[in-house]
């Protein structure tokens, strides 16, 4: 497939669980069976070791293992690997960056720093240094309702001048926002935001990287591929009926509900990380989710 560019980073993508056995060790085969969903569904690029996948509470080497079986599963598909590579210091981010290509990454996802507050000039300088460093195409990663720092649109419009910053996932649900990043040349904008992604689109995002398409990747699919048609009434539409499983995923912190709804499925196990905890699913939601889930995954 070459090289990744900004032009490849379109339509659906999807920010990865790793399922676990019930003692938390990574379920390989299940692994391995998500993947192979994934790529027979046409999602673009699969998103390793992010936030979804619980990356702040796997070790090194486990994400090394994911990024490697994603990689060969991927090999000579049309889906490309991206791995969550985000740190506060910005030595460790060029570190997994370096490991994550020779595991077989394509691009890698670096999220802003968390913890400390930092001005503009100050995200600006951390990520060209990485970028500068990176043998791998960079991918920003702007959620300031979890790092508590914001990249703006400037700060990412000079960014992007960078050759080797190819994008942002943006999950800041900022129309104007969205459509100041979406004039920046050569550069994909992609909303991480699943309820206003179809917003995002309509207002010149390239795609979603999303939770959602965890559990209905076909559906996410569905609903990009119209987009891009300029069929937006349509995918509107069908986004409309995804909205309240869209409000159910987060109504506990990801990835609690996406990884409970799809173990009810049959798509997992049970097993998640301390401290976070699986979130208890009524009859109600299952009557109302499960069936389409099952419905997309009995097509593997």
């Amino acid at each position: 497939m070459g090289q990744i560019q900004a032009k490849d980073l379109t339509g659906s993508m999807v920010a990865l669980v790793t399922p676990m056995h019930a003692d938390g060790r990574i379920n390989l085969e299940q692994w391995t069976q998500l993947i192979q969903w994934h790529i027979s569904c046409g999602t673009q690029v699969l998103v390793v070791a992010g936030t979804t996948g619980e990356s702040a509470l796997l070790s090194a080497a486990e994400i090394s293992q994911l990024i490697q079986q994603a990689a060969q599963l991927c090999h000579g598909t049309n889906t490309w690997v991206m791995a969550g590579t985000g740190a506060i210091d910005p030595a460790k981010v060029s570190a997994a960056n370096r490991q994550a290509q020779a595991d077989g990454a394509q691009a890698v996802l670096v999220v802003t720093p968390y913890y400390l507050t930092l001005t503009q000039r100050s995200l600006m300088h951390h990520f060209k240094q990485i970028a500068d460093e990176s043998p791998l195409p960079v991918v920003l990663y702007n959620v300031p309702s979890r790092t508590g720092n914001d990249l703006q649109a400037a700060t990412t419009a000079t960014l992007a001048t960078h050759p080797n910053i190819i994008g942002i996932k943006e999950a800041k649900a900022d129309m104007q926002r969205v459509e100041k990043l979406a004039k920046i040349k050569n550069f994909a904008v992609l909303s991480g935001d699943d309820g206003t992604f179809v917003q995002a689109m309509a207002h010149g995002a390239d795609g979603v990287i999303s939770v959602a398409a965890n559990a209905r990747p076909k559906a996410i699919k569905q609903m990009c591929d119209l987009m891009q048609l300029g069929q937006v009434a349509e995918a509107e539409l069908k986004n409309a009926e995804m909205e309240p499983f869209y409000q159910w995923l987060f109504h506990e912190p990801n990835p609690c509900p996406v990884k409970a709804i799809m173990h009810e499925a049959g798509l997992m196990d049970d097993g998640i990380r301390a401290p976070l905890l699986l979130t208890h699913v009524s009859k109600s939601d299952l009557n109302k989710y499960l069936n389409p889930i099952r419905k997309e995954f009995s097509s593997l």
